[in-house]
This record gives C-alpha cells, structure tokens and sequence, in this order.
C-alpha cells in the first residue's frame, strides 16, 4: 500500500543515523543526544499517559460510540476559521517582532527586502555604485552596470505594500493568516465527512505548529510559496469535479504561476503532478478538456512575466539572476557545488536523511518524535481520493527534488521542505481518529492515549517559551541592528559611514572585485591560508590584473589546501590558516582589527536616510569621501566580540589618521 510505504520511509529516514552510516560527506553530530532527549521524552509521556490509564481503568469506563457528522460551510464556521487565522496573525506578528526584531535576519531576507525597495520605486534593477568592494553584498548581482538580486521577483513584490508601510514585517504574518484560511477551506475538500470539531482542531493546529509559525513570522519566502500552492491545490480540487467550471483550470495555472515567480523549483513540483492529472481528464468531454486549457492560460500569464523580468535584467528569458552569479554549479544535479564539497546521489541522501530528522524536533518540538504522528496516519489511511493522491505524490517529488539540490537549507528547519507543512499536518490530525477507532473511544487505552498526547503537547509549549524563541531571539545579533536607530542615537547625519566587517569578508569582496567568479572565490577564501591570500591579493589589485588573468595567479595557492584549519588568530572562524605559519605585521594587524569587533555590512544596505553607508576598507577611505565632499567620515564597529556589544563610531580624517570623535560610545 502507497501510503504504509510513505510512513516506512518517512520513520527509516529521520530515525535512523542515515548520514553517520554513509561514509564522508554530511554528519549528524547530534543523533546521540537527540535520541537520548526522545528516550526521556516517550518515557515521560508514556508515565503520564499511563497514569492515566491507570486511574480510568479503576473508574467507570463506558464505550463511546463517536458519531461523526459532516462538517457544514455555514457562516458559524466561517467565522471561526477566520477568527483562527486572525489569532494565528496575532502570534505570528508577536514572533516576527519579538523573535526576529521585525527586521530580515538571514542573508536571503535581506537581499529580497532590497529587491522590494526597488520593486516599490517601478524598478528591478539599479546602477552599480562604485567602487563595487565597497558596496557589494552576497546574493546580489553587480557584475555589470545595473545590480539586481538573485531571487525571482515575485517574493520581494508580495513584499512592497511592507515597504510603503514601513513595516515589511507584517507580510509574513499576512500571509500565514491567509494560509491558515486556506488549510481551513481545504480540509473541506480532503476530509468532506469529518466532524466540525476535528476540523476545527486540525485548522488550530496547522496555524500553532511552532515550525509553521516561526516561518511565518520571517521575511523567507517559502511562506509565500505556500499561500500560492494552498491556493492552487484548491482551485485544482475544484477543477476535477465533474460539475466544477473551467474558471477553476484557470485559478490553478494562475496560483502555480504565481508560485513559480517565487519559488520556481516549488512551483513545478507541485504543476508536474497537476497537469497530468488535468491531462488524465481530457477524454471526459468538452468540459475537462477546457479546463486544462485553461489551466494553461492561467500559469502562462506570470510565466511570461517571469521571463521578462529576467530579461530586463540578466538579458536572457531562461537566464536566472542566481545562474549570473553561481553558474552551473547552482542547478539541481549532482555536480560541483558552489561552495563546499560536490553534492553526490550520497550525499543527497544524506540531506533528505537531515531534513526529516529536523522536522522531527521542529514540526512540532515535542519530545518524542513529532513524525511518528504523520506516519500512524499514512499506516492507519485508508484508501485514497484522488486528491490525495495527488499531495502524496507533489511531496514526494519535493523530497526527491532537494535529494538533487546541493544547499543544505537548515534555517528555522528544513526549509526547503516548507510545502510539506500542510500535507505533515493533516496526516498527523488524521491519526487520531484513526488511532482512536482502533482502540475505542471512551475506554482506558483512549484516554491514556490523550495523556500521553497532553504531556507532549504541554513540553512542547514550555520547550517553544524556554528554548526555541530565546535561541531564535539570541541568534543573528549583528543582523538585528537598526542603522538608522543606530546613527540617530550616536548623532551621525549626513555623512558618510564605513562599516567595520572581518578581515575574511573583506578578502571576499575584493575577490569578486577583480571579477573572479562568486563559486572561484569561495574556492579560493576557504582553500587558502587567509594571510597568504591577503598577501597575494594585494598584489594582484597594484598590477590591475581581473578576470581569468587575475584567478590564474591566485589559483596555485590551493595548493596547500589539505594542510589547512580554521584560524585561532581572528573570531572569525570561517578564516583558515597552515599550523605554525607567522604572520607578518600587516596579517597581524588584519587579525588584531578583529579581534577588535567588528560587523556584518548587509543590514546596513536597508537604511535610509541622510547618511551614505560603504564598506570599510583599509587604506582607502579616501576612495569614498572624495564622493561626498565637505561630508563627514565615521568608521562603525562593535566595542570587541561579545554578542550584543555596543557600537564604537570613530571620526576619521581621511587626510592623516582616524581619531576618536564625538559620536563614539
């Protein structure tokens, strides 16, 4: 059966230590503790669910027969679908401010913020500032004379009314409130005789679980992919009912259009399955056979706008802007990657492995694992609709799509597997029935059940309070700071503001400078002794070579690669260096400067005010403030390397030395 095998697979792979057993590649350095912690976890609901067992069966126990009625689309209900998603808004909103700041943290979230700030101006692009060292970000395409981010335009776009609003956070809330709404309406569709109350519950408990709500609370984008396939699976449970219009075929194309605009890989996962089961429909008359025409029209419409977008800005419809930055090594296969070791069918395994033992904690933090609830529900299913069908196959085509996709994507869980959610979610809810119609509702075995059930429920919630917001809320410090809040309590205006990053992001960005490629530059930052490559680099930037020119004479240093650790010289461990080797004054005091504090420029991209913000570069202030002149020149750091350490703003005169000035503190 389909589904016993799904619930195999799903157990074997985030159960067992599948990535410690493949030899090399990917590790799971935390399976010992984890199966510990679950061991405590099922001993210690399984106490209380025993206990209670216990105490019903010295009761009176009488069996219950549990009617189920049909669930009734009436306004009473429709009103409390909506009172839940307004609930989830509330929560989710608290998150996004309390959690993340309400500021993009990750990389990722920054980049698509600056992509709506264009977006929001009738632009999808803007001209390259210069020198490109001192503004170049990660994610973002500057190699020619307009720069453009690397994510297609359609998450940054749901992002503009957060723009206008100056409050780009709320959008994420937005948007999981709309996706709660729709879970709601398509339980209707997969589980039409389900009791009210059940359908009640498992709406609460797709808008509560703490994988979902902390997503949503993001800027990532895998939220709004999600609002769109919710949308699009929808429209097609309508479309291939006998008695259902065309306009539904339309609904499906356009909301999988839509979804490809943000999440391309995503988008035609879920069209694939979709359109052979439209095209499965063709023989039962005029009807199904305009429905798929439609359906065609509906996702031909932001197809198209897709295309054009990228060539307004890579100069070719099939040219993604990520294909411009990373080239080939970016695809989905098995090849090179851009960062990091060659990504192999192993190695693929290994990250599915990963991915499903994160959703194990993540899903739903309890401390047992959280999909043993999914699997008892594909293992207890019974035979399945059509629409069924088609969530168990987009799922699994997910899962097999990032077996081929090189990025372990492991940011507030497995996010690459985010469309899941739902699918995860009403098979968990499923098993309950399911479990509770094997063993009778009403008698001692049930209500140990729910003990047990309850105990895990109420360790979730004090592990979300106590551990999962803190060490959300604790993470990404240098990511949360606000540079206007920054600049107005330090007195700074109108001037020009250099931010202090590490030695190694600097080396970096003057890399990509000399127009050596993104994936060469990884290669080369974090294969090279960091001295060494400063040395050599420095170099390569009096002679004005670029290019292939520039990366022939860099390249040999690989050499020595294998002998290379992480740096015990600089806080920034994503430094490397030869056991033994000593630095020269100059190295010294790249690394001293380190060790000093510093900060990560990216956030600093997102101002806007009256101050100019660049990178810092040794040496060459001057290079900036000949830019703006008569304005004045600040260097911006932490006081030292605590987390949390506050900001030191130091006056520099770009014609002699840098001094303390007024605004430092």
């Amino acid at each position: 059966m389909v589904t016993r095998a799904a619930a195999l697979v799903l157990l074997l792979l985030s159960l067992l230590p599948v990535a410690n057993l493949i030899p090399g590649g990917e590790s799971d350095a935390e399976y010992a503790a984890r199966l510990a912690d679950w061991g405590l976890g099922l001993a210690l609901c399984a106490g209380v669910g025993g206990l209670v067992w216990f105490l019903a069966r010295k009761g009176r126990t009488a069996a219950v027969v549990s009617a189920v009625s049909p669930a009734r689309e009436h306004a009473g209900e429709w009103r409390v679908a909506l009172g839940i998603s307004v609930a989830a808004f509330l929560l989710y909103g608290i998150i996004a401010l309390l959690a993340f700041s309400g500021r993009p943290l990750l990389i990722d979230e920054i980049v698509q913020v600056l992509q709506a700030y264009d977006l929001s101006e009738g632009r999808l692009t803007h001209p390259v500032q210069l020198p490109r060292e001192f503004y170049s970000i990660l994610h973002v395409v500057d190699t020619g004379a307009r720069a453009y981010g690397q994510y297609p335009f359609g998450g940054p776009a749901l992002l503009v009314p957060g723009v206008l609003l100056g409050a780009t956070w709320i959008i994420g809330p937005l948007i999981g409130a709309a996706c709660v709404f729709l879970f709601w309406v398509l339980l209707g569709r997969t589980d039409p005789l389900a009791s009210v109350a059940w359908r009640r519950a498992t709406t609460g408990l797709f808008a509560f679980a703490p994988w979902g709500a902390f997503m949503f609370g993001s800027h990532m984008n895998h939220s709004a992919v999600l609002l769109w396939l919710l949308a699009a699976i929808l429209c097609l449970a309508e479309a291939t009912r006998s008695d259902r219009s065309p306009i539904w075929g339309l609904g499906t194309g356009l909301a999988l259009g839509l979804a490809a605009t943000v999440r391309p890989l995503d988008a035609a996962i879920f069209a694939i399955p979709a359109g052979l089961w439209l095209l499965s429909r063709v023989g039962r008359g005029r009807a199904a056979v305009a429905t798929l025409l439609c359906s065609g029209v509906g996702i031909a419409f932001p197809i198209v706008l897709l295309l054009l977008a990228n060539l307004r800005t890579t100069g070719h419809p099939l040219t993604f802007a990520y294909d411009v930055l990373w080239g080939e090594s970016m695809a989905l296969g098995f090849h090179a990657s851009p960062w990091g070791p060659a990504h192999t069918p192993a190695r693929g395994i290994e990250l599915v492995s990963l991915y499903l033992t994160r959703l194990n904690v993540v899903l739903f933090e309890t401390p047992f694992p959280a999909l043993l609830l999914p699997a008892a529900g594909l293992w207890l299913a019974p035979p399945l609709r059509s629409l069924e069908r088609y969530l168990l196959a987009s799922s699994a085509l997910l899962v097999v799509g990032y077996w081929a996709y090189w990025h372990d994507g492991n940011y507030l869980g497995p996010r690459f597997l985010f469309p899941l959610l739902p699918v995860l979610i009403l098979w968990s809810a499923r098993a309950v029935p399911a479990i509770r119609d094997r063993i009778g509702a009403g008698t001692a075995a049930w209500r140990g059940w729910r003990g047990f059930i309850a105990a895990g429920a109420v360790y979730a919630l004090v592990t979300i309070v106590l551990v999962r917001a803190p060490s959300y809320r604790n993470g990404l410090t240098s990511m949360r700071i606000d540079p206007t809040e920054a600049t107005r309590a330090s007195g700074v205006r109108d001037a020009v503001v250099l931010v202090q990053e590490s030695w190694g992001a600097q080396l970096v960005v003057r890399l990509w400078a000399t127009e050596i490629s993104r994936p060469d530059s990884e290669t080369l930052y974090r294969g090279v002794d960091t001295c060494e490559l400063e040395l050599a680099l420095a170099g390569v930037e009096r002679t004005g070579v670029r290019g292939d020119a520039a990366r022939a004479l860099l390249w040999p240093l690989l050499a020595d690669s294998a002998l290379l650790i992480a740096t015990d010289r600089s806080p920034d461990h994503t430094q490397r260096m030869r056991p033994g080797v000593v630095y020269p004054p100059l190295c010294d005091a790249r690394a001293a400067e380190d060790r000093g504090g510093y900060l990560l420029f990216a956030p600093w991209r997102l101002a806007r005010d009256s101050n100019h913000y660049a990178r810092w570069i040794p040496g060459r202030e001057g290079d900036i403030a000949a830019s703006f002149p008569g304005r004045p020149v600040y260097r911006v750091r932490r006081a030292g390397t605590a987390v949390g350490a506050p900001l030191v703003w130091e006056r520099l005169d770009v014609h002699a030395t840098s001094v303390p000035g007024p605004a430092s503190r």
